[in-house]
């Protein structure tokens, strides 16, 4: 337990001595020490403090929030969180069954745990979880409106039973819930002892409504005008500010989703209710009729009728025997029956009306009051508490036997079937006695000899049957029952009222019931009458609550089950419903009859104590086991926190693995084995278990999010696999198909003139695109092949040059020799060069000097300087170099420049043969070449070359400049050259021009118009070239 200031002990289970003495007197240390809540193991024992404590803050929420029972002073938080924690941990339902008498605190109690689980859920923030808490909240309001009164025991005392179920998710978060209501006290609708009132709804409406308001419902301010708010005389209460609540109940109506016209109608309802209390009647002749029927005007507008269908109903009634229908006229009292009867049904319908509406509002996917799927619940029971008023009527003998059935139950699931599965299990135990009221609910329920089935079997006896008869025939049947008495069994007995009054000895206390009205309440009888006539209300809402009044009248049905015999099923479904779940208890108790904050009545309390078993509870709990958990459960929540059991235990059965890991833990000693469950004494080794195992969820965590992320990973990675593979594969089959395509296209290609070069190619898709362009180098080689095959090989190197120099050239020059063989070394030739012998030998010396492999070129060549002085020479191309030679020993003038050093040539676009070889030295070389006798154009031989081995040698194109001016460097300065066309000139020849300008003039002949040679004709028809 939390290390806090506490006042008395907080676990009764922790007395030195149980006695009740003992019991009473720590409970009113704390009661006094301003301490209402204390624990027996894991009961919450809640004592009313009748005042407004600062207990139930966020703070206070924080604290409780994931907490272990121990870990904190006692609260009713505690078990709330206890309840949500065990649902949400083990996946399984729980209920929280709040018990006590009437004004012990029930209501409030199930209202803050309702606000509890609102406030700790929905971390995530998720609007639909919100609505639903929103939903669950407002719901409260609404139900204490129609369901709750004031008694004199209590100011809120609910009138009605409510189990509501909370729906949750895996994640602990409410996502709907039902709601099941038992027995509504509708006789307080019609009839209220002195100090009491109706429902709060009636007050509610006469003090929260506007003036105009009054009006349009045709009602006053004054509750003491209407006789169903006037018997009581207590229709002002200091702790109800009914005006305020009012709009508080149109507030959660909205929230709930109530339509305007819905709410008006439940409001026009509890209107015309107080209409009908104060319809009085009157004989007349045979017949009874209202006595005003202005009053029955009212309720009829509210009810949506005819004023006359609604008098009518009031005064007569239609009876339908073997076929024939007959009209029967009421007396005086069977008239106020009517009238009471109605009033009576019409806010039971409208009760169940609203309570199907809230669960409509909670529904949960479609199911209603069913659980979804991986979902779990929580039980809230809030069910009247024990009641001995002055006067004890059916309705009081109901919500006694009502609170019978829940303390068997605790009996069953706290104390008996405690012990009885410590026998079971073999567990050491010393039996604790105690009262087992199984006998009180056999005198009530038992077929044929209870109390309940004698009530049934009077009210189906045809004849004038009276409640006289009915208790004789309790008298008689019930004579020899120890906790059944009345005063023809007990004539001595003086309280008993003869032949009105029986009395039962319940668990909490003998209780004295008048027997009059018991048939009436029993029967619950409404004239068909009523029924029709509301089914053929204008108002669709009312309509709808009485479907049963559009059956024909002649009709015969069956007869309907009584109160009685509704209820005792209710009962045994609800106890069905609460034993399929894991409890939690909340005992109320009352510390005083006068509502004082401060006064223990000792007596009362004691009384309390001793019906509700709490010190029985005490030394149940005190002698047995906090928790008990089935070995296989056991050791799969808690095997991570041993090495020897972890992943799973092999070593032998769930009992040898539990053992195993609570000998490693050294809890040993604070243990029992049983037959099939293990059982831990104290709370504090459960807690240090749980503590363990929550520092390796983390990590545990971590390795499933792992395993889990990796098979993500490999799933993905397969999936893309599978992915790539039908992509290649649908690419493949594209590409197939594409290559059919151009099958087809180029089918008769090989017949062509152009060898496909005029086809269209058909579009490529995408995945075919990247291959287009090999595809068409594959066509272009081919048809390159198809075209050169009738050219000797000899003669491709040839060709090669030719290529290069056209790529260089065409469109730039009309005439560049391409129509001729090129020998190249043109020097060696004796038809040429009369020297050649010369030439051959002096060639040779400069190539063992030069180590070059072959030459490329040469011929003769005018050059021109900077000095604008022309001079004969002879130009040599090598593999490697370019040199100048003299024209007799053909001698190198200076070192070869090397052909990398080239930056580009320069050229005419006429027939001369001019050329400049730019360097990146600063000297250009500046020639005309000499082709006499022939005049061949060898520009073109040269350009292709030079053109040719520049992209050998540095693997890029040589610039090549067409023009008729151009800039050349000589002597590091930039020149400017101009071809010009000159009449004069015989042949040609350079001259100075203006300035630095050189001129290099050509004849007319030489001019752009002018005709190539025509030798070459024959070899241009022979290889197929086209200039």
């Amino acid at each position: 337990m939390a290390a806090q200031d506490e006042v008395g002990i907080v676990d009764f289970v922790l007395l030195d001595e149980i006695t009740l003495d003992k019991f009473m007197d720590n409970l009113r240390k704390r009661f006094k020490g301003g301490k209402i809540y204390t624990y027996i193991g894991e009961v919450c024992v809640s004592v009313n403090p009748y005042r407004t404590m600062n207990i139930y803050g966020p703070e206070h929420v924080s604290q409780y929030k994931g907490r272990e029972l121990f870990e904190n002073p006692p609260h009713i938080f505690a078990i709330a969180d206890a309840a949500h924690k065990e649902m949400k941990q083990q996946g399984r339902d729980t209920c929280i069954v709040i018990s006590g008498e009437s004004g012990s605190g029930k209501t409030e109690a199930s209202k803050i745990i309702m606000k509890y689980i609102a406030a700790v859920t929905n971390v995530g923030g998720r609007q639909e979880v919100e609505r639903v808490k929103n939903v669950l909240l407002q719901s409260n309001a609404i139900l204490e409106a129609f369901g709750n009164a004031k008694t004199n025991r209590n100011d809120n005392s609910s009138r009605f039973g409510k189990y509501m179920d909370i729906n949750f998710d895996f994640k602990g978060d409410p996502i709907g819930g039902h709601i099941n209501n038992y027995l509504l006290e509708k006789s307080r609708v019609i009839l209220q002892q002195i100090g009491e009132r109706n429902f709060h709804s009636f007050y509610q409406l006469l003090r929260g409504l506007t003036e105009s308001e009054l009006k349009a419902y045709q009602l006053s301010r004054d509750p003491d005008a209407y006789f169903y708010t006037q018997q009581g005389k207590s229709s002002k209460v200091n702790t109800i500010n009914d005006g305020s609540d009012y709009k508080a109940t149109n507030s959660a109506f909205k929230t709930l989703g109530f339509s305007s016209s819905e709410i008006s109608t439940v409001w026009n309802t509890v209107a015309a209710i107080l209409h009908l209390g104060n319809v009085t009647f009157k004989s007349q002749e045979e017949s009874t009729k209202p006595a005003d029927i202005n009053v029955v005007n009212k309720a009829a507008t509210m009810f949506s009728v005819t004023s006359g269908e609604l008098s009518k109903a009031l005064s007569e009634r239609v009876i339908a025997a073997r076929g024939e229908v007959m009209k029967k006229m009421h007396t005086l009292h069977e008239a106020e029956y009517g009238r009471d009867a109605l009033a009576k049904a019409v806010y039971d319908r409208l009760f169940t009306w609203i309570v199907g509406k809230i669960n409509a509002a909670l529904n949960v996917q479609g199911e209603l009051g069913k659980k979804s799927y991986m979902g779990t619940v929580i039980g809230v029971l809030d069910i009247y508490g024990f009641e001995i008023f002055d006067a004890n009527s059916f309705e009081q003998f109901c919500i006694n036997y009502c609170n019978e059935k829940l303390q068997q139950l605790f009996i069953e699931l706290v104390l008996k079937q405690e012990q009885e599965e410590y026998r079971r299990e073999g567990i050491e135990w010393k039996n604790v006695d105690f009262f087992n009221n199984q006998i009180i609910c056999d005198l009530v329920e038992q077929p044929h000899k209870g109390v309940l089935a004698i009530l049934d079997e009077a009210c189906l006896n045809v004849g004038k049957v009276t409640d006289e008869m009915l208790l004789e025939a309790m008298d008689k049947k019930l004579a020899g029952h120890k906790h059944y008495t009345s005063r023809q069994l007990s004539p001595m007995d003086k309280e008993l009222k003869h032949k009105e009054e029986f009395r039962i000895r319940h668990y909490a206390g003998d209780v004295v019931y008048n027997i009059d009205g018991f048939l009436d309440k029993n029967k619950d009888t409404l004239f068909q009458d009523f029924k029709r006539l509301l089914h053929n209300s204008s108002n669709k809402i009312i309509s709808d609550m009485w479907p049963e009044g559009a059956m024909d009248i002649t009709k015969t049905t069956k007869r309907p089950l009584t109160a009685g015999t509704l209820f005792r099923s209710s009962m045994i479904n609800l106890v069905k419903t609460l034993t399929s779940k894991e409890p939690f208890y909340v005992r109320c108790i009352k510390p005083n009859e006068v509502k004082s904050p401060s006064l223990f009545d000792e007596e009362r309390v004691k009384h309390q104590v001793c019906y509700l078993g709490l010190v029985e509870n005490v030394r149940v709990r005190r002698a047995g086991f906090a928790y008990r958990q089935r070995y296989d459960k056991f050791l799969k929540r808690y095997k991570m926190i041993s090495q020897f059991t972890w992943p799973n235990f092999r070593a032998g059965s769930d009992k040898d693995g539990t053992r195993v890991l609570i000998e490693e833990r050294e809890f040993a000693h604070d243990v029992k084995y049983g037959n099939t469950k293990i059982f831990i004494r104290s709370p504090a080794t459960l807690f240090a278990l749980e503590t363990a195992r929550s520092e390796l969820i983390p990590g545990i965590v971590i390795l499933l999010q792992k395993l889990w992320r990796g098979t993500l990973c490999r799933i993905q990675y397969k999936k893309m696999k599978a992915a790539l593979y039908i992509m290649n594969y649908y690419r493949h089959a594209k590409i197939r198909k594409y290559l059919e395509q151009l099958h087809y296209a180029f089918r008769d290609v090989k017949k062509m003139h152009d060898y496909g070069k005029s086809v269209t190619w058909p579009a490529p898709p995408l995945s075919v695109r990247p291959v287009v362009g090999t595809l068409r180098a594959v066509h272009a080689r081919w048809r390159a092949w198809m075209i050169l095959r009738a050219v000797p090989r000899a003669e491709w190197p040839q060709l090669r040059l030719k290529m290069c120099a056209a790529s260089a050239l065409k469109g730039k020059r009309g005439a560049w020799g391409q129509n001729r063989k090129w020998e190249g070394n043109y020097l060696a030739l004796p038809h040429y060069n009369h020297n050649s012998e010369a030439f051959i030998a002096s060639i040779n010396n400069l190539c063992n000097a030069d180590k070059f492999q072959m030459v490329l070129f040469s011929s003769y060549i005018q050059k021109t300087n900077r000095f604008n002085k022309c001079a004969d020479r002879a130009l040599l191309i090598t593999d490697s170099n370019i040199y100048k030679l003299e024209t007799k020993k053909f001698k190198a003038m200076r070192k070869g420049s090397p052909i990398q050093e080239v930056t580009g040539l320069s050229l005419s676009p006429g027939r001369d043969q001019l050329l400049v070889i730019h360097s990146n030295k600063g000297n250009d070389l500046v020639v005309a070449l000499n082709t006499e006798p022939s005049h061949e154009d060898r520009v073109g031989e040269l350009v292709g070359i030079l053109c040719n081995r520049y992209q050998q040698l540095r693997n890029m194109e040589l610039k090549v400049t067409v023009g008729s001016q151009f800039q050349c460097m000589l002597g590091n300065k930039s020149r400017p050259l101009h071809v010009e066309v000159s009449p004069a000139a015989q042949v040609a020849n350079f001259r100075p021009g203006n300035g630095t300008t050189i001129v290099y003039a050509v004849p007319t002949s030489y001019a752009l118009g002018g005709t190539g040679d025509q030798n070459g004709q024959q070899y241009n028809h022979k290889i197929g070239w086209k200039a």
